[in-house]
């Protein structure tokens, strides 16, 4: 809630001035009504929620005399001396016609030409008052100087709301740039073990030259190996039939021996019979 010692102040002044343009263009009153609202306001009252909507509470009230005064000088002198002034060209245009058909005798009636005098003298009385309630170009000039404290105040505000989202989006992005080296170093990493795995994969399907010369010389050790068996069993194969024959041998001679021993012992016996 906002709390002004009186409406002469120059924030009241100001706040004046917004109500009227509230009243009369956003709530669409006529003339007759708004001046009625802000000449009460400006006179008697003290919480302007009971007549505006407007969470403002007034200390001490102006009265009817100062209050009148404000009246005229921030609301009437400001959004309505062109009206008035107009009307008063109008009573003098209508004086002037009733001065006119009263000369050449089209109107001989003196009353139209004195109610015709009366209503500009009237209008020229209002338009005294209006002017004479000008408000003090102090007034104005430190109106000008607040609203322009006010626009110096919020572009600052500003100023520092954009400095702070420069700052908050500077420090997103510099997390961003640490979350995007990682991510890049540990991509480096899984790139790597990926191409470790091809090239492991790859071996693994085919062999290397120097396992395929391995290999081959395995081969080769083996071919040679398979012929050195095949030699060693043939030469065991000629010493079997060697002994074999040997053997052989040795039998045949025990056998031939013994037969010729037998016929040997068995010859001399029929010789003696002879």
């Amino acid at each position: 809630m906002t709390t002004l010692e009186t409406l002469s102040t120059a924030a009241g002044r100001a706040l004046l001035r917004d109500l009227h343009q509230e009243l009369r263009f956003d709530k669409q009153m006529n003339s007759i009504t708004t001046l009625s609202y802000l000449w009460r306001i400006c006179t008697r009252e003290t919480d302007l929620f009971r007549t505006v909507n407007r969470d403002v509470t007034i200390l001490h009230p102006l009265g009817l005399f100062s209050g009148t005064s404000l009246w005229m000088q921030e609301i009437v002198n400001r959004f309505y001396y062109a009206p008035i002034n107009a009307f008063v060209y109008m009573g003098a245009a209508i004086l002037l016609v009733a001065v006119g058909l009263n000369r050449i005798r089209i109107i001989d009636t003196p009353g139209i030409l004195v109610a015709a005098i009366i209503i500009e003298a009237l209008l020229l009385v209002v338009l005294f008052l209006v002017m004479f309630f000008t408000p003090p170009s102090e007034i104005d000039a430190q109106s000008s100087e607040a609203q322009a404290d006010g626009a110096t105040q919020e572009l600052l505000r500003e100023l520092g709301e954009i400095g702070r989202d420069y700052a908050a989006m500077a420090v997103q992005l510099e997390t961003i740039s640490v979350t995007l080296h990682e991510v890049v170093e540990r991509q480096d990493v899984m790139t790597r073990q990926l191409r470790d795995s091809v090239e492991a994969a790859v071996g693994a399907v085919a062999p290397n030259p120097e396992l395929m010369q391995a290999m081959k010389q395995n081969t080769h050790a083996l071919a040679d190996f398979s012929e050195s068996v095949t030699l060693l069993s043939e030469r065991l194969r000629a010493v079997e039939r060697q002994e074999v024959e040997g053997l052989v041998r040795q039998e045949l001679e025990k056998i031939l021996s013994r037969n010729i021993v037998d016929r040997d012992g068995s010859a001399p016996a029929p010789s003696s019979k002879s």
